[in-house]
């Protein structure tokens, strides 16, 4: 069950809903649950859910800009600009992490690329929240 509260808690964090994964990833961390599985189940549902921003990025920019402020994406518009597909390795950040996976999708960014990226940096944050974990427990 810890594993699949994960990967949903990933999956909505990463679109634009105020979901924070962080949370439920720790709470199953800190009951027992396998570690490389509980990551990888986090870093799949928070790709996929980043998948989900690139494709509305891909069919239309009015929908969004209606529910998201644009600040945040004008933000992610420059940096993604300045440092192309590399900026995806930020797609794990607060604030500006949500909004550069949708620009990736706006501009049509490689699919494959955008794939390999993302779930590195997933996969980066949560194995980065193990650590720091395990670090403060032992």
């Amino acid at each position: 069950m810890s594993y699949i509260a994960v990967f949903f808690a990933g999956f909505f964090a990463a679109t634009f809903l105020p979901v924070y994964s962080e949370a439920v990833y720790l709470y199953y961390l800190h009951q027992g649950a396998e570690p490389i599985a509980l990551t990888l189940s986090a870093a799949v549902g928070n790709t996929l859910g980043s998948v989900v921003n690139y494709y509305i990025g891909l069919k239309g920019m009015e929908y969004v800009s209606k529910r998201v402020d644009l600040k945040y994406l004008k933000k992610a518009e420059e940096i993604f600009q300045k440092w192309g597909g590399w900026s995806l390795l930020l797609s794990w950040a607060p604030v500006i992490g949500d909004p550069l996976t949708f620009i990736a999708g706006i501009f049509h960014y490689d699919f494959k690329k955008f794939l390999i990226l993302v779930f590195i940096a997933k996969l980066g944050r949560y194995a980065f929240l193990a650590l720091s974990y395990y670090h403060i427990i032992s």
